[in-house]
C-alpha cells in the first residue's frame, strides 16, 4: 500500500493496549494493524500547518513566518505563565488566546522515566498524558485559566522537572514503589500562597498501556537528517514509532513534513 500526505500528531486512543492512528492529510491509518510490517518512509516536501505552504517546518509544524506570527504558536502555548487573556489584553489575537486560555486547566504530576510538573487544558485529558509517553498521571490542581495553572507550574518546577526527556521515557523503566500521590504531598509546600486555593487531593490517579517493548538499543533519527528510511514497526510510545533494532521517529517533531509512505 502507497500512501502520501502532510503529517499531523498521531491521534489516540485510550485503550488496553493504547490505539494509535497516523493522520496523513486528513486519511487516519490504524498504526496497531502495522506492527510487524515493513515501513518505508520518504521525505518529499513541507506544507506548514497553518499556511499550508511548502516551507521549510521551523517549530511545531510550522514555517518560520507563521510561528512568529499565529496565536496558536504564541509563547503563551510554551509558557502558559505568560497568559494575559483573562486581563483581556492580546499577544496576537485576543479572540482566539481567549479560546485557549479561558477554559478549566488541570497541573499534573507524571511519570516519563522521571517524575515531571505539567499543565494542560482539561479538554486534552489524557491525550495530553499519552502524547508524552506518561506511564502515570496525577492531577494535582485545578484552575480556572491558563494563567493560572502556569503560574502553579512554575513555582513547583523549581522543584520538578517539566520537560519530558525523551530517552528516559523510551527506556521504559518505571519504579515500583511510585507513588505520586505521596509526592504531590511533598511538594503542597511549594505551591504559591495565592493559588493554593486550586490544589486538589485525592484525584484518580491514571495509567497507561502502550503497545511497546523497549529495546536494548534507542537511536531517534529524523527526515531531515535521513529522507529515506525503512524499517520493521513493532511498537509505539507517546509519539514515538518504534522499528526493530532501535530506531525511532518522532511523529509530532515531524508535524507539516509531506511524506510518502510505502506497506509492505
Amino acid at each position: 500500500m502507497q500512501l502520501q500526505g502532510q503529517i499531523l500528531k498521531m491521534i489516540s486512543y485510550n485503550d488496553q493496549p493504547i490505539q494509535y492512528y497516523l493522520n496523513l492529510s486528513g486519511d487516519l491509518i490504524h498504526m496497531n494493524e502495522l506492527f510487524g510490517k515493513e515501513l518505508s518512509i520518504k521525505h518529499i516536501g513541507f506544507q506548514c500547518v497553518n499556511c499550508g505552504e511548502d516551507k521549510p517546518i521551523y517549530r511545531m509544524g510550522f514555517c518560520k513566518n507563521c510561528f512568529f506570527e499565529s496565536p496558536y504558536a504564541s509563547d503563551t502555548i510554551i509558557r502558559p505563565e505568560l497568559s494575559t487573556a483573562h486581563l483581556g489584553i492580546a499577544e496576537r489575537d485576543l479572540d482566539v488566546e481567549k479560546e485557549i486560555q479561558l477554559q478549566p486547566h488541570t497541573v499534573y504530576l507524571a511519570y516519563t522515566g522521571e517524575v515531571k510538573v505539567g499543565v494542560t487544558r482539561d479538554t486534552q485529558i489524557p491525550t495530553r498524558w499519552i502524547d508524552q509517553g506518561a506511564t502515570f498521571a496525577l492531577p494535582i490542581a485545578r484552575t480556572e485559566n491558563r494563567y493560572e495553572a502556569g503560574m502553579i507550574e512554575v513555582a513547583l518546577k523549581d522543584h520538578v522537572p517539566d520537560k519530558t526527556n525523551w530517552k528516559k521515557m523510551l527506556q521504559d523503566d518505571f519504579e515500583d514503589e511510585l507513588d505520586l500521590a505521596d509526592f504531590q504531598k511533598k511538594i503542597k509546600e511549594y505551591f504559591p500562597a495565592d493559588f493554593q486555593k486550586f490544589y486538589s487531593e485525592g484525584e484518580e490517579m491514571w495509567k497507561f498501556d502502550y503497545p511497546y517493548e523497549k529495546p536494548e538499543k534507542i537511536s531517534s533519527f529524523t527526515l531531515d537528517k535521513k529522507p529515506e528510511f525503512t524499517g520493521k514497526l513493532i511498537g509505539i510510545k507517546g509519539q514515538y514509532l518504534s522499528f526493530h533494532g532501535g530506531d525511532f521517529m518522532n511523529v509530532r517533531g515531524h508535524e507539516g513534513y509531506v511524506i510518502g509512505l510505502n506497506i509492505k
